[in-house]
């Protein structure tokens, strides 16, 4: 049994927009007449939905809202993010995210997105960046009803591509993830695929501790590590 697809997380895995979405959702608490607590967005916010992150937050200041005014939060925090993106004549693409998306392409892999963030915030970032072509499935926020770790989103992505590709047969055995978060990684690993942690986002020695295997940065991972490293795996 041979790997056919790479599943990618998107925000701390291909583009470098972490401290940008901290920013932005301390400046809507702000506008929520609360303030922002140090920490709070590491603990509860990365590697989950934006949804996710501003729900638990509002609920850890006793504030519960409707399902109508949390979208209307992440709307206006998508709004926001656009604007940062569009005043930024290049935008903080990982180094190596870009030659390891061409790798894994000619080597007929099919690639998947798999994230918390917004679709169209994902499809603004492939586009300007010129990879929207090399990924043939995007399963982002506005998706799935659930965040990660829960393995929703991974699940859906692999019906997906088998929808793409009726002839590809494709099951979680044989499939990669590429995460930076634990709750990235974890929600890989319960729908039953194995996961590089890239050192990106949180200390390399705490995603070896969770990840199947781990890399400082992207650019260290070469294609054949990779199916060296999915063999026993699979």
């Amino acid at each position: 049994m041979s790997i056919k697809a790479v599943l990618f997380d998107f925000n701390g895995v291909i583009v470098d927009d972490e401290p940008l979405h901290e920013q932005l959702i301390g400046e809507l608490l702000i506008e929520e007449n609360l303030r922002p607590k140090p920490g709070e967005f590491r603990e509860i916010c990365l590697g989950r939905s934006d949804r996710a992150c501003l729900r638990e937050l509002l609920m850890s200041r006793g504030r519960f809202v409707t399902d109508d005014y949390l979208d209307e939060l992440v709307a206006r925090k998508a709004k926001a993010y656009h604007k940062a993106l569009e005043k930024m004549e290049q935008l903080p693409i990982f180094p190596g995210v870009a030659e390891l998306i061409y790798q894994l392409h000619g080597a007929q892999l099919k690639l998947a997105i798999v994230t918390g963030a917004l679709r169209a915030e994902v499809e603004l970032v492939l586009h300007r960046t010129n990879l929207a072509e090399y990924f043939s499935a995007i399963v982002a926020g506005d998706d799935v009803t659930t965040s990660k770790p829960q393995p929703d989103g991974y699940r859906r992505a692999i019906a997906r591509l088998n929808d793409c590709y009726p002839d590809l047969h494709l099951k979680p055995s044989q499939c990669l993830a590429i995460e930076d978060t634990p709750p990235g990684i974890e929600a890989a690993k319960r729908a039953g695929i194995a996961v590089v942690g890239v050192a990106n986002t949180y200390p390399f020695h705490m995603l070896q501790r969770q990840a199947n295997w781990t890399v400082d940065y992207l650019r260290d991972l070469e294609l054949d590590r990779i199916q060296q490293v999915y063999a026993p795996v699979a």
